[in-house]
């Protein structure tokens, strides 16, 4: 399983937890955002160092060549400033059994045709089963926000929010390799 995180609007705090698990369990992850995120790209030095400090004490003969061969499996992706280009390049990668995490309810319902599980930034698993329902009262509200009327929308982020997303990251990471072992 590969994870890829529509980081455009990703809160920074969210991206340190899915930062700190990709490091400890060496998830293939990949950031997608029109610009570059300093905290992934340190993430990945410092991954990427690890891994290579880690290399060189299990074979002190290890050669300079075979140590930079050694990289991180944090990736960053930087794409054009349009309203639409990181949504596009996330669903051009993932692939069916891939992870996502986003909160762009359209973007959910795309990858979710694909067969990717995805992750909400409140902790919230969505599939092809239950993404319609969600996209359409997302519709029903812009709706109801084009004749003026305006209903609240998401609570502001704080830290049950962010200990639920770090639980459901975390359940749906291990319940995915738990599957694995079992193949």
């Amino acid at each position: 399983m590969k994870v890829y995180v529509d980081s455009d609007s990703f809160f920074k705090q969210m991206r340190d937890i899915v930062l700190r698990a990709s490091i400890k369990r060496n998830l293939d992850i990949t950031f997608v955002a029109d610009r570059e995120l300093k905290d992934v790209l340190k993430a990945r030095e410092t991954h990427t160092a690890a891994l290579r400090k880690k290399a060189k004490e299990k074979n002190k003969n290890i050669d300079s060549e075979s140590l930079k061969k050694i990289k991180s499996s944090i990736k960053m992706i930087v794409v054009e400033t349009n309203s639409d280009s990181a949504d596009d390049k996330v669903v051009e990668l993932a692939r069916e059994g891939d992870l996502a995490i986003t909160h762009d309810i359209p973007l959910i319902d795309r990858l979710t045709e694909k067969g990717v599980l995805v992750l909400d930034d409140r902790g919230n698993i969505f599939t092809k089963d239950n993404i319609k329902e969600r996209l359409s009262l997302r519709n029903a509200m812009t709706e109801l926000r084009s004749y003026g009327i305006n209903i609240e929308k998401n609570k502001r982020m704080g830290a049950k929010e962010v200990k639920l997303f770090a639980d459901a990251f975390s359940k749906t990471i291990d319940k995915y390799r738990a599957e694995l072992k079992q193949m």
